[in-house]
């Protein structure tokens, strides 16, 4: 009798992982706004945080690093929620969702509004 292969109790999250964030760094290196600074994105629960320096002084006025969005995997319905950073209340606010990462990158990288990149 062959004995069947076993299955781990627990199964890993796809996100955050190291492909995906190396993805977004170099995604964001065609961003329309504040091109001339390195973006950092950290791993965070289901996906990613992406964090700057303050090249505006808007937030900071010192130009230390600040949240710019956060990237979030919907595994339930597989979609990723693109979040900005409300400075004033301190909290994420639920800016868009979308099907794709790489669609989720491009709003943010567009930013028509500057939500994101203050």
């Amino acid at each position: 009798m062959v004995a069947a292969a076993r299955q781990p109790s627990f199964v890993l999250p796809a996100h955050p992982n190291e492909l995906d964030r190396r993805r977004i760094e170099r995604a964001l290196k065609s961003r329309k706004r504040y091109r001339y600074v390195e973006p950092l994105v950290v791993p965070v629960a289901e996906g990613y945080q992406v964090r700057s320096p303050c090249c505006s002084r808007n937030i900071d006025k010192d130009g230390g690093v600040i949240d710019v969005a956060l990237l979030r995997h919907d595994p339930a319905k597989t979609m990723w929620k693109l979040f900005w950073r409300d400075h004033a209340k301190g909290n994420w606010e639920l800016h868009s969702v979308h099907q794709r990462l790489t669609a989720a990158v491009d709003e943010l990288n567009a930013d028509p509004e500057r939500i994101f990149w203050q």
